[in-house]
């Protein structure tokens, strides 16, 4: 009988490691993995600013981009007035510009474009 006792004894010595690495578990899905998640995010946005974006730094000055560097940012609170900042430092972006794609045309393309030019009707009134 006093066996059964001792291993009924080593079952229970489990649990609380058991335990421990459960919350370790809710740690990591609850507080670690949103905050890489919100990390990234932030180094996406940061990486895509563009001149003419409306942006806010984590002072909370706004902005007009003007120009980017590797690791800065140059600013227009106002006309006249350029700040340059640390990447890291813009919070948010309120607005972005609207770059146009940029295609490449090929001297194929434009050929086509002159050819057809003049082969339309002359809807122009004298």
């Amino acid at each position: 009988m006093h066996l059964a006792a001792e291993s009924g004894g080593g079952a229970g010595s489990f649990m609380p490691i058991l335990m421990i690495a459960l919350l370790f578990g809710v740690m990591y899905f609850m507080m670690i993995r949103p905050q890489q998640k919100r990390r990234k995010e932030a180094e996406q946005m940061q990486s895509a600013l563009g001149p003419g974006d409306q942006v806010v730094t984590i002072g909370g000055l706004h902005g007009t981009v003007a120009n980017v560097d590797d690791d800065t940012v140059t600013l227009e609170p106002s006309p006249g007035v350029q700040l340059r900042f640390a990447r890291p430092a813009i919070a948010r972006v309120v607005s972005s510009a609207d770059r146009p794609e940029q295609i490449e045309e090929t001297p194929e393309a434009e050929a086509e474009v002159d050819s057809t030019a003049g082969t339309g009707p002359d809807l122009r009134k004298d």
